[in-house]
């Protein structure tokens, strides 16, 4: 996974463990001591997936535009990263590999893929966020609903 899809899956748990409050990025970034600047387009990239709602100005901010039951892992996963290559075969555009036409490792590695998949397909964030109680104080947040 990428930082992009690690930072997007963070700032998901952080406002869903905040429940109906507005948080800022400045919020999230502090609770994990992440980048500031890569959030916001994290935060960017949510909001134009419609899994956040986001407010500019003194009291803006960024929460949850759906309940945490319907927001997919799986389908998020997917939606953020742009490219599922673990191997440079696997790539569009990618090198070809000498033994190419008699390698058998790449159809294990999209099987393999496959089942990284299905598995998060299984969850949702609210599976993720049911122990906010445990969470919040983790992430600096007094009142974990």
């Amino acid at each position: 996974m990428t930082l992009h899809t690690d930072y997007a899956l963070r700032m998901l748990i952080y406002v869903a463990t905040r429940r109906d409050r507005v948080c800022t990025v400045n919020d999230v970034a502090e609770a994990y001591g992440l980048s500031r600047n890569h959030l916001l387009k994290v935060a960017q990239t949510l909001r134009d997936l419609g899994l956040v709602e986001t407010t500019r100005g003194r009291a803006g901010g960024i929460k949850l535009a759906k309940a945490p039951a319907e927001i997919a892992v799986g389908a998020l996963v997917r939606a953020t990263e742009e490219e599922f290559s673990l191997a440079e075969c696997m790539q569009a555009g990618g090198r070809a590999c000498a033994i190419s036409p008699a390698c058998r490792l790449k159809g294990m590695l999209h099987e393999a893929l496959a089942a990284f998949l299905a598995v998060l397909d299984k969850y949702t964030l609210e599976d993720i966020v049911r122990n906010r109680a445990a969470l919040g104080p983790l992430l600096g947040i007094a009142e974990a609903a």
